[in-house]
């Protein structure tokens, strides 16, 4: 069965062997959105491994770091987050930002294109990351409006719970753990 939920993923924090293999099989596999994620990352780490992504797909990037560089390299996109809220003064491309509860939900998402949600579930990536929030509390928010098309849920997010999901009104999906600790075959 096909979902109508937007499918993200967030790079590993650190590089690797192949990685640039898997995203570019990820973009020409209809990967939507990529965000790159990547916190100890010099600029020029930042500049180099933006390189070595298909020049085709850089729209479909968004950073969390080195915000200047979406400019440089014609990105689509900046996400910010407790650290990092400051909005460069000549940013136009698409804006997101990293809620860790529905208050934040509720600040954030008349400023963005769409905001991450997070903890749902028990991270895959993070040990000891645990989920945030129950089912009911969810089904709440999405009844009050707090949850809907603009939201992506975030943590321990499988291709099992993409239903459920689904069914609780989030827009989409950003994954992590699936997809780089499980090498999953996504589809998108």
């Amino acid at each position: 069965m096909a979902y109508n939920l937007t499918k993200i993923v967030i790079t590993r924090p650190d590089f690797f062997d192949g990685e640039m293999d898997r995203i570019n099989h990820l973009m020409e596999s209809g990967l939507k959105l990529l965000h790159i994620r990547k916190p100890e990352a010099t600029e020029e780490e930042m500049r180099a491994y933006i390189l070595q992504i298909n020049a085709d797909y850089r729209n479909r990037l968004v950073l969390h770091s080195h915000f200047h560089l979406a400019h440089t390299y014609h990105l689509g996109g900046i996400h910010l987050s407790r650290n990092r809220q400051t909005i460069p003064p000549d940013f136009t491309g698409r804006l997101s930002y990293s809620c860790h509860t529905l208050e934040e939900v509720a600040i954030w998402k008349p400023r963005c294109c769409y905001v991450f949600l997070s903890p749902i579930f028990d991270s895959i990536s993070k040990k000891g990351y645990h989920a945030a929030f129950t089912i009911e509390t969810l089904e709440k928010a999405h009844k009050l409006g707090i949850v809907d098309h603009q939201v992506i849920a975030l943590g321990g997010i499988t291709q099992e719970r993409i239903p459920l999901i689904e069914s609780l009104g989030f827009g989409g999906v950003a994954m992590l753990g699936e997809v780089w600790e499980n090498k999953a075959n996504l589809s998108f």
